[in-house]
């Protein structure tokens, strides 16, 4: 994806695809951070950085700032959307 001028010509080139340490923008991940102000277990999909941290969407919220150190890459980005969780059953 690129800008396209007033004739739909594209006007810059296509965005790089972004490879921090192994993970791309999007891949669903696992983060066991044991010390620090962001404490816990995330498992969400990560925005990555050109730094080194990640940002982890989660069911809870976004949570910025994780280092690729605490996260395991629990699939790549595919292009699909994958649920972990209980079962939604439908009360008909």
């Amino acid at each position: 994806m690129c800008r396209g001028e007033n004739s739909g010509f594209p006007r810059t080139s296509a965005k790089a695809r972004r490879v921090v340490n192994g993970c791309t923008t999007g891949d669903p991940v696992k983060a066991l951070v044991n010390k620090g102000k962001k404490t816990g277990t995330y498992v969400g999909r990560v925005s990555v950085r050109k730094s080194g941290s990640f940002n982890s969407k989660t069911e809870a919220g976004t949570i910025q700032g994780i280092s690729w150190k605490h996260c395991s890459l629990l699939q790549r980005a595919d292009g699909y959307n994958y649920y972990s969780g209980d079962s939604v059953s439908s009360s008909t």
